[in-house]
């Protein structure tokens, strides 16, 4: 296999489990960062080679330009694979130039974007049919009308653009209690430079949380897939996956391949569903337009997502593969889980006893592997060295 695999962000389990799955098959990868300071997926047994590139965001000509540099000497093109929403931004961005020296599975410039956004997202999605929370813009007519009567309280507060929100605030959304909240959630957002969007909170715990991981070939049909039912989030509520089981929803699958089949997506996705309590209904919460929290669970289950990416890009495309049955597999990342553990007891969301019954499972773990436990042991310096740093104030 003389293509290498170009991993965009290794400061995250997520780069680090798609190294592994690549690295496995004797696949060469290029771990690359705009620094290398926390970068333990690098750490990695599967890594074959690590570059500095220029920030994506400060320069991110430069950093593309510093893509295509390498690229161009290479004897094939390499398969360029983002696993954080601000890569995938800026390879949308550049699409067509970087297709011009990588493989990349998608080939429509924007449709990227237009998925991590959730205005055009919520359009996209009204248009098919598919369910989506009540949204109020703000701004709107009639808006503090439409949020007492429609959306109603305690309401959350999305960004439009999530990666941005992120990473000022450091969270993925605001909720809110009472008009004086709103008002102050809005403000600051609008302060930051930020659009937002004011939803419903659909009713039901976190194991109402569901996702569709699917992956579209060229002709954008659905050819693996997998279906999972999130336990517990971090932060609590509204965060992102911390322990999640596989679990065989065929009505999701109903629902999400329609989806990206209509949009002709090409490459890995998944979506977020939460079921309401009330009414039984999936809901489209977001889509995720790269490799996620759970791709080491989707691996164990049997469907390699870096790996059937690499093999369709590179002229050898596996065979289709669906997981029709639970497993039992949960995916654990265990660091966030102790956090949201506290405070899902804490709350009285769960007690005790329900958290330490929900450990008797199978484990995909983020990033403790006893094959490659190099990233591991550099994760917890990178713990500690933040702890010393908090001490020493």
């Amino acid at each position: 296999m003389s293509n290498k695999a170009v991993i965009l962000g290794c400061n995250y389990y997520i780069g680090l489990s798609t190294i592994r799955c690549l690295g496995i098959h004797g696949i060469h990868t290029v771990a690359v960062d705009y620094t290398d300071k926390n970068t333990y997926a690098v750490k990695s047994k599967y890594c074959s080679e690590r570059l500095i590139a220029p920030h994506y965001k400060e320069d991110p000509k430069g950093f593309i330009q510093f893509l295509k540099d390498y690229a161009d000497k290479q004897s094939v093109k390499p398969v360029l694979i983002p696993c954080h929403d601000s890569y995938v931004e800026v390879v949308d961005e550049f699409l067509d130039e970087l297709r011009e020296s990588f493989l990349i599975p998608q080939t429509e410039k924007g449709l990227y974007t237009k998925l991590m956004n959730k205005e055009t997202l919520q359009r996209i999605a009204l248009e098919m049919g598919v369910a989506v929370p009540e949204t109020v813009r703000v701004g709107e007519d009639n808006f503090q009308e439409k949020i007492d009567t429609i959306i109603q309280y305690p309401c959350i507060i999305k960004p439009v653009d999530s990666p941005s929100f992120v990473a000022k605030f450091r969270k993925k959304l605001f909720k809110v209690h009472n008009q004086a909240e709103l008002e102050a959630a809005i403000a600051r957002s609008h302060e930051a430079g930020l659009e937002v969007i004011v939803q419903r909170i659909i009713p039901g715990f976190d194991d109402h949380m569901y996702t569709f991981d699917a992956y579209m070939n060229q002709d954008s049909k659905v050819t693996h897939w997998v279906t999972c039912q999130k336990f517990r989030q971090y932060p609590i509520n509204f965060g992102a996956s911390v322990y999640t089981g596989q679990r065989y929803v065929p009505e999701l699958y109903e629902l999400g391949a329609k989806f990206f089949e209509a949009v002709k997506f090409k490459g890995f996705a998944e979506i977020e569903f939460k079921k309401d309590a009330v009414t039984g209904q999936f809901y489209l919460i977001e889509i995720n337009v790269r490799i996620t929290n759970l791709n080491n669970l989707l691996f164990r289950t049997g469907v390699n997502i870096p790996y059937i990416t690499y093999r369709e890009l590179t002229g050898s495309p596996l065979p289709p593969h669906a997981v029709k049955k639970d497993t039992g597999l949960v995916f654990w990342y265990a660091y966030e889980d102790l956090l949201a553990v506290r405070n899902y007891i804490k709350t009285k969301q769960l007690t005790v006893g329900q958290v330490i019954g929900s450990y008797f499972k199978p484990k995909a773990h983020a990033i403790w592997d006893w094959k490659d436990p190099k990233p591991v042991f550099s994760f917890l310096g990178m713990l500690a060295g933040k702890a010393i740093g908090r001490f020493s104030r």
